[in-house]
């Protein structure tokens, strides 16, 4: 794997084009590959830390500027400070305090940035929407800021939504997925900023699923918003790094390049495990259901449910249309699922509660559910060909094909990305 720089040779910020002030720059073109020139940092760090964990030491880039902010639950930062122990203020009377709070709050009570509008992606500020579900624009009660929904129909910022501000900040969390919509929300933060003039700053955060690279890649005939860009389902990258791909292959709207800069991770390693301090969206509730959620979205696509109305959400899967086991769950409307499939009816299945951590796409258990279906010319819906980036998984599985055929048909695309994406790396 390519590498310019480790980050344990600490880096504080990578920065693409012309702007925010005296950073250094370097531009990324789909004709040139991008160099990697990394900004001496004011503090080493000795620990890991996340890009919004070292926003801190970046005021500078939002100096005299009106800054807007793409976050929901996950924008967490986590600081430092002094808190009073006595009542004579004497340093001897204080104690270093760690504190974890949300981005915003953070940035309206602890820095001097001029913060003027929220946006949020699918699920919501808070998390708490279902997947689809139509989020309307509010308030946010604590902070008393805007907060606009990128969402529905308005998957990328106006340029009446995006009207009095200068920079813009996005920080969500990724789980390394094709299919997972917050990498579908930064393609359309990136290409309003390019278009609009405004400066983008990546607050990045570590890929939960590491340096997993795996899957069919996608048609580009069959792009959609779970799947914009030839990637595999499983891309092995942070969502930083993500973005710098998107600039350097030219595959924003005209080719347009946004004024991206990226706090990156400190002390990190993609091959770090990782499990995220909260819930990246409602039917995502641990590690392991982050874990299988590429294997398991597959069935999203069918008629199999896997476990949505429950509390194992990607972690189980099952149908009244398959053989009875003795495992069986009934789905029921909880937070995240207002109307899940198979509302109130036994399904028989499978549980991955407890099997061990996997290292790539799993096919083995779509596989067994389709030979095992009752009817199996109702098996497939038209979704999942947007989640599987094409038509030739599903011809594959009702081909009769092994997974060890399958997996082999997708080397030659996965070889070749890997070796576009090692142009975008920034850890080892």
């Amino acid at each position: 794997m390519k590498n310019r720089f480790s980050l344990f040779r600490p880096l504080h910020i990578i920065t693409l084009l012309l702007l925010l002030g005296s950073c250094k720059t370097v531009t990324a073109t789909k004709f040139s590959k991008p160099n990697r020139v990394a900004v001496k940092p004011k503090v080493k760090a000795i620990k890991f830390m996340t890009g919004a964990d070292n926003l801190h030491d970046h005021f500078e880039l939002f100096q005299d500027k009106r800054v807007g902010i793409v976050t929901n639950q996950t924008g967490l930062v986590t600081y430092e400070s002094f808190v009073k122990t006595g009542n004579d203020g004497a340093l001897n009377s204080q104690k270093l305090q760690v504190r974890t709070v949300h981005l915003v709050d953070y940035i309206t009570e602890k820095t001097p940035l001029n913060l003027v509008k929220i946006f949020a992606p699918e699920h919501g500020f808070r998390g708490t929407a279902d997947a689809g579900e139509l989020v309307d624009d509010s308030k946010d009660a604590k902070t008393g800021l805007p907060i606009l929904s990128l969402y529905g129909n308005n998957k990328k910022p106006s340029p009446e939504q995006l009207k009095g501000i200068d920079v813009l900040i996005f920080d969500l969390q990724d789980v390394g997925a094709r299919f997972y919509t917050y990498i579908s929300h930064l393609h359309y933060v990136m290409e309003a900023c390019a278009e609009n003039n405004i400066a983008l700053v990546l607050l990045d955060r570590p890929n939960p699923n590491g340096g997993i690279v795996d899957g069919p890649t996608l048609n580009p005939e069959f792009s959609s918003f779970v799947g914009m860009h030839p990637i595999p389902v499983l891309h092995g990258m942070t969502i930083g790094e993500y973005a710098l791909m998107i600039n350097g292959q030219g595959w924003l709207k005209d080719a347009v390049q946004c004024n991206l800069s990226i706090i990156p991770c400190e002390s990190y390693r993609r091959t770090m495990p990782y499990d995220l301090p909260i819930n990246p969206s409602p039917n995502l509730p641990n590690a392991q259901s982050i874990n299988l959620y590429a294997s398991l979205c597959l069935f999203e696509g069918t008629n199999i449910s896997m476990g949505r109305g429950t509390s194992t959400q990607f972690q189980i899967y099952g149908s009244p249309n398959l053989p009875k086991t003795d495992f069986s769950f009934t789905p029921q409307p909880n937070l995240g699922a207002k109307n899940p499939l198979y509302n109130g009816l036994i399904c028989y299945g499978e549980d991955l509660t407890q099997v061990e951590k996997v290292d790539r796409l799993e096919l083995k258990w779509l596989l067994k559910a389709y030979n095992e279906s009752r009817d199996q010319s109702k098996f497939f819906n038209s979704f999942f060909t947007k989640l599987a980036g094409g038509l030739v998984l599903q011809n594959q599985i009702e081909a009769g094909f092994s997974e060890e055929t399958i997996r082999a048909s997708w080397q030659e695309d996965l070889d070749a990305f890997k070796k576009m994406r090692s142009d975008y790396l920034l850890y080892p």
